[in-house]
């Protein structure tokens, strides 16, 4: 209880420092991590990195302090992160153009990948011991800021510790984009890119190169949930679908490294997409090398895509493709490295470890081991004079320095802040109402303004700054593993670029010379139903993801080319046969040149010759009895008008064009107007002609040939008025259906004004039924003077045809509404042709001698 009273006083004089108030002791307070590497200055950073991969659970009995951590399997490259720090931090402090005559230290911990160990840290840096000024007051903790850690569930739970201090930290690997939440983490920083930026270019990058069936691995935390979560949604936004998805545990078992490899071996699957460090995706790894699980190809995230431990033990990797943070050059740090000694000041236990653990040999006990848990006693002694540079290791291997210039990226961001916060002390005589802080003095809450104000290009040529959210730019190198001819491990070669900075379009760059998982250069295929071929659509299957299909042909009128749904095509082009493209639809109309055409235009012509045929008859016998009887005259104007109807019917036949439909219509009612006149007058000079007969009845003389002329003329000029006014209001003009047929064109004449069209034909009709009832009237006069009895069945005919003719019309669809009109009117003609000129000529060829007036008379007089 006494030393949770101690640690409470402690903080409560860092959250409040009591200037004036009785003294409290400022003395150094033991540290809880004595493994820590610390060098004293006037402005300490503290740095955090996981030195060992993994921790030894330690029995807690709360009657004594916790002993000293114990920790196992020594993190090469995150030991190299460590020493990079110290060889930044003393850059800077050999550097006068920035922050002179202040020096920096630093002290360094290991977080063991352990949340637990990684809270024990934050509480070392959070108690470090406080200054006493001059007059004797304790002042603030000598640490402002924290560069770490390195991973995002450790960095997420030291932030929240940290937020209740108001201590800044800048990550150098933390990337979950959680963390650029404000609300949750408002002092955290980072130089490596969020993995919002990640998950996009891995999408990408996926979708770009044709992969639709991909597995998903992520790690058991906060990177793992949020990274696979966000891809996920950005790969089911771009149509990619995922097979299955993995979590791999922190400590998993046996079987549970079994079973997530026989799901990648079960799954159809061939490329998976794995968010995890290279200690958590190594046992995975192994697993899947043991049962030699082969024709997959891995897509890594930045946190393993440049795992030098990974490409040296699993070479069957080759392939391997992923993003990964950008790299530099460091000049120095190899040498740098290389002078690390494992029993200088300041001492450093991971020296030590690293130290027995390469060259095999062991120390004397005069150091403790620090934080090594299982200690290997070699036989050999070591001197502390082995060479680093005849080894190859991670730790020395400066030939992929991403996470490394993180490291630079982070440590030198914190120097420019407190630079520039230095350089506002130093000239403070400016108009600022606010005083500057005071750099020997420093509260870790005043650092975060000044760190939200770094700007700066550093000797690499890049412009370092963090945004809003205290992000970094999104820009990533695509890593690919490559072996060539006479390689024996890996290469990690660079084969693209992804720059969030840029236009859309412009973000991805992937170049050609990629190795694939099978050694090759040709892309591998991950779907989970093969690309449907053209002519077809995706249907889903129930249950089943988007990407799980069978393929439908499409629907006649659409069609497919390479694409997931059928398009519907044009209104003037159909579908192919093979239904991948659209062609110009059938155009449909009555020809000369179709068999149904050729036999209308022939009825046509036999009717134009026949009529001609009894028109030469009857010109030739113009004298004879039966044709004088019969009123010549009237009789050739009727021959004439047959020979229009069967010639308008031609019209009827052929493409409708702007002049063929106007010119059909008007030939129609015009010719069969003048054809009906002369049978109206033929009626009337019948019915006169006997009425005359009849005592006192002089009305014969208002009917003759003027007369019945001018009557014809009246009667065809009404419906020449009709016609002309439709021509000029609303003509008919073509049209093309497609309404009708789905898959063809119906070129077809429209009506124009329907009105005007019921008046041409309501008026033939009129003149129909009017010379119907007369004639019906007439017919039994005495038959040799008589036509009426023929004009009657001639009427019957027109009039049955033509009332035939309505429901055959608008029930005949395209083409045949057309047929349906040149067959009314061809039978109508026919039926006035045969009922009123062939018994005529019958009897003028082959019965001359009743062509006599003598025999009419007698005839007429028998009557």
């Amino acid at each position: 209880m006494p030393l949770v009273l101690h640690a409470a006083t402690l903080l409560l004089s860092v959250l409040f420092p009591a200037h004036g108030a009785p003294e409290v002791d400022c003395a150094l307070w033991q540290d809880l991590d004595s493994a820590v590497v610390h060098k004293e200055g006037q402005v300490i950073l503290a740095g955090m990195f996981p030195l060992h991969s993994k921790g030894v659970e330690q029995e807690l009995n709360f009657s004594s302090s916790p002993g000293m951590r114990r920790c196992r399997g020594l993190n090469l490259r995150a030991l190299r992160w460590s020493q990079a720090m110290i060889f930044f931090i003393n850059e800077i402090n050999r550097n006068p153009d920035l922050l002179p005559n202040i020096t920096l230290g630093y002290r360094l911990y290991d977080t063991c990948w352990l949340v637990a160990l990684s809270m024990r840290t934050a509480l070392s840096v959070v108690s470090q011991p406080i200054k006493r000024s001059q007059t004797g007051a304790c002042l603030a903790p000598t640490v402002p800021l924290i560069i770490g850690d390195s991973g995002s569930t450790l960095s997420i739970t030291i932030s929240r510790l940290l937020n209740l201090f108001k201590i800044p930290m800048v990550s150098y690997f933390a990337s979950c984009a959680c963390l650029s939440d404000k609300k949750q983490f408002p002092y955290f920083f980072r130089t490596v890119p969020s993995d919002s930026f990640q998950a996009s270019a891995v999408a990408r990058l996926i979708k770009h190169l044709g992969w639709s069936w991909v597995g998903m691995l992520g790690t058991d935390d906060d990177y793992g949930y949020t990274a696979t979560g966000m891809c996920t949604a950005e790969l089911t936004r771009l149509g990619v679908c995922v097979a299955f998805h993995i979590i791999i545990p922190k400590v998993p078992s046996v079987q549970q490294i079994q079973g997530i490899v026989k799901t990648i071996q079960d799954s159809t699957a061939r490329v998976l997409v794995c968010f995890a460090t290279e200690e958590e995706i190594e046992p995975v790894m192994e697993e899947v090398v043991r049962q030699n699980v082969t024709g997959r190809q891995w897509v890594a995230s930045e946190a393993w895509i440049t795992s030098t431990l990974m490409s040296t033990t699993y070479p069957s990797l080759v392939g391997t493709i992923g993003f990964a943070i950008s790299r530099a050059t460091i000049p120095g740090l190899q040498k740098f490295l290389h002078n690390l000694r494992p029993l200088a000041e300041p001492y450093n236990p991971s020296a030590r470890e690293f130290w027995e653990t390469q060259f095999s040999c062991s120390f004397n006990k005069s150091k403790p081991v620090g934080s090594m848990a299982d200690a290997v006693h070699y036989n050999r002694t070591c001197t502390g004079e082995e060479r680093i540079e005849d080894t190859e290791t991670a730790y020395n291997d400066v030939s992929q320095l991403r996470v490394t210039y993180n490291v630079h990226k982070a440590v030198y961001a914190a120097a420019q802040a407190l630079h520039n916060l230095f350089m506002c002390q130093r000239d403070e005589s400016t108009t600022d109402k606010q005083p500057c802080p005071d750099i020997y003095n420093l509260q870790p809450w005043q650092m975060i303004q000044y760190l939200k104000e770094v700007n700066y290009t550093n000797v690499f040529g890049d412009t370092v700054y963090f945004d809003e959210h205290g992000d970094s730019l999104g820009s990533y190198d695509i890593v690919n593993w490559q072996k060539g001819p006479g390689d024996r491990t890996l290469r990690f070669v660079k084969v693209g670029h992804f720059d969030s900075s840029l236009p859309a379009d412009q973000q991805l760059l992937l170049h050609q010379d990629i190795m694939w998982h099978d050694g090759s250069k040709e892309v591998p295929v991950s779907v989970c139903t093969a690309s449907c071929a053209p002519g077809y659509r995706k249907a889903t299957r129930k249950g089943e993801p988007l990407c799980c299909h069978d393929c439908v042909p499409c629907a006649e009128g659409t069609f497919s080319s390479n694409q997931s749904e059928c398009t519907l095509c044009p209104e003037d082009l159909w579908s192919s046969p093979q239904r991948d493209s659209c062609v110009d639809k059938h155009i449909e109309f009555l020809s000369y040149t179709e068999g149904f055409g050729m036999a209308l235009a022939a009825m046509a012509i036999l009717g134009i010759v026949a009529t001609m045929t009894v028109a030469s008859i009857f010109l030739r016998h113009r004298d004879t009895p039966l044709v004088r009887a019969n009123n010549s005259e009237l009789s050739f104007l009727l021959l004439l008008s047959l020979t229009l109807c069967f010639l308008c019917a031609l019209t009827f036949l052929g493409q409708p064009t702007r002049w063929a439909c106007p010119l059909r219509r008007t030939a129609f009612g015009l010719t069969f107007a003048l054809c009906l006149s002369c049978l109206l007058s033929k009626t009337l000079v019948v019915l006169m002609a006997f009425k005359a007969t009849l005592p006192g009845n002089n009305m014969a003389r208002w009917f003759r040939p003027p007369q019945q002329r001018l009557g014809v003329f009246l009667c065809s000029a009404l419906q020449c008025v009709i016609c002309i006014t439709w021509l000029t209001t609303a003509p008919p003009y073509p049209v093309k259906n497609t309404w009708l047929y789905r898959d063809r064109i119906v070129l077809e004449c429209h009506m124009g004004s329907v009105a005007l069209f019921s008046c041409v034909l309501g008026y033939i009709g009129c003149l129909a039924v009017f010379c119907f009832i007369l004639a019906f009237l007439a017919r039994k006069l005495p038959d040799n003077f008589n036509e009426a009895k023929f004009i009657t069945f001639s009427m019957l005919i027109f009039c049955a045809v033509w009332i035939t003719f309505i429901p055959a019309y608008v029930s005949s669809p395209g083409k045949f509404t057309v047929a349906v009109e040149i067959f009314a009117i061809l039978a109508s003609g026919f039926g006035v042709l045969l009922c009123i000129f062939v018994p005529k000529c019958y009897i003028i060829i082959f019965i001359p001698e009743k062509n006599t007036k003598k025999y009419l008379m007698s005839q007429s007089v028998g009557r």
